[in-house]
């Protein structure tokens, strides 16, 4: 019998597009999929196909507050960084948990990130299964530290198994007295421990949702983890503005440069380094921004699909986001990397050790001779475009939704 099943969205644009395919290919087999995202996301999902529910928080807001610019943009030691997630999420919390379980309602399946163990609350209140899912390498391993801690490879295999567990008791930490009133107030249920959590969202099936070619497996990783392949959306319905095709066709093909929702403390500057560093080394460039200020060697754009845009290009320069590090190994370009925060310093990592591009430029330390240095090795030494266009055919041959359904059968089962 069909299910409903509940999928928590609650990040960035490249976390929504993978539970789209992933919900696009549930409902090819009958399920009933519900998205909960921001509102920004709702005409996303809408042509897609899936039910939604509008969460409060607006992800691209949280980065350009001031409270998200000095998270982005500060270096402080990690109480501090607490600290500032808390003043951060404060206003936000309760009405989103709120909504959360709002959208829920109904639900005999909820997959949902580690993030305030959500989907350990929402299976107990709903009486109904779980499934993790990470868009990062997010279970304990002896082989690399979390994502988010770096620092931890100092300390060898075991310093790496517990960066997890301190990275999952940080989270716990900002969110345990909302999470914990939530359950009392709104799920009637009791407080939960962090252990009694850890132990109940460790146990439930984990769907990652990255590819084995870009992070192998770590021996060490229970049964119930699953590498299952990226989760590929993409955007039939979508045309390309004739401006775009036109520029595409008016010359080399251009690098691609842009940043996500990630902003650096100085947003035009940037601009203007990254325009620089372009024309010193002879590049044309399609710039993610406000299409009015493009010249005639920069298109600017808007919302374009990277699934359709990358491959038209020479090469990617990207703030190493999950999604789109995906977008551009899946289309065999070799990529520079400059991280801001989290994970993405991981997946620039990725790129480099996997020769898909050169060594990664973090967003602080963007100058047009840094750039332009980068983007020399990135278009030139034709080894990089190798290696991307081999990530690029193995991973066309994937099929990660079609493999995350089969472990949700099997893990999960369907309704009676």
């Amino acid at each position: 019998m069909p299910r409903t099943v509940v999928i928590f969205a609650g990040g960035s644009r490249g976390d929504v597009q993978p539970c789209l395919a992933l919900g696009r290919a549930l409902t090819r087999q009958g399920d009933t999929v519900r998205i909960l995202a921001s509102a920004r996301y709702q005409p996303l999902i809408a042509e897609a196909g899936l039910e939604f529910h509008a969460l409060p928080a607006d992800p691209a807001e949280l980065v350009e507050s001031p409270e998200g610019q000095e998270l982005l943009t500060g270096r402080g030691n990690p109480v501090a960084f607490i600290r500032g997630m808390d003043r951060l999420l404060r206003p936000l919390m309760t009405p989103m948990l709120e909504q959360t379980a709002v959208g829920a309602k109904g639900a005999d399946l909820v997959l949902a990130p580690t993030f305030a163990f959500l989907g350990v609350h929402l299976s107990q209140h709903l009486q109904v299964p779980h499934a993790v899912v990470h868009f990062q390498p997010s279970q304990p391993t002896k082989a690399f530290p979390h994502p988010v801690a770096p620092a931890a490879r100092a300390l060898g295999g075991w310093g790496n198994r517990l960066s997890f567990d301190a990275v999952d008791a940080g989270s716990w930490l900002v969110c345990r007295k909302y999470v914990n009133a939530w359950r009392r107030e709104s799920l009637g249920l009791p407080e939960l421990s962090p252990a009694a959590a850890f132990r109940q969202a460790r146990r439930a099936p984990v769907l990652c949702a990255f590819s084995p070619v870009v992070v192998p497996r770590p021996s060490d990783w229970r049964p119930n983890v699953h590498v299952t392949g990226y989760w590929h959306h993409e955007q039939p319905q979508w045309r390309p503005p004739r401006r775009l095709l036109d520029f595409l066709a008016d010359g080399p093909p251009p690098v691609y440069v842009g940043f996500g929702s990630m902003r650096t403390g100085d947003p035009e500057a940037t601009d203007a380094v990254v325009r620089a560093a372009l024309r010193r080394e002879g590049l044309r460039g399609v710039l993610a921004g406000d299409p009015a200020t493009s010249e005639d060697d920069m298109l600017v754009v808007g919302d374009t699909p990277h699934d359709w845009l990358f491959p038209r290009t020479a090469a990617v320069v990207h703030h190493g986001g999950a999604g789109t590090t995906a977008s551009a190994l899946r289309a065999g370009r070799p990529s520079l990397t400059c991280p801001f925060f989290g994970d993405q310093t991981y997946w620039a990592a990725r790129v480099r050790d996997l020769g898909a591009g050169p060594a990664p430029l973090p967003a602080r330390e963007l100058t047009v001779a840094a750039l332009a240095g980068r983007l020399r090795a990135l278009t030139r030494h034709a080894p990089y475009a190798e290696a991307a266009g081999r990530l690029g055919r193995a991973l066309a041959a994937e099929d990660g939704t079609a493999r995350a359904c089969r472990v949700l059968h099997r893990h999960v089962g369907r309704r009676d």
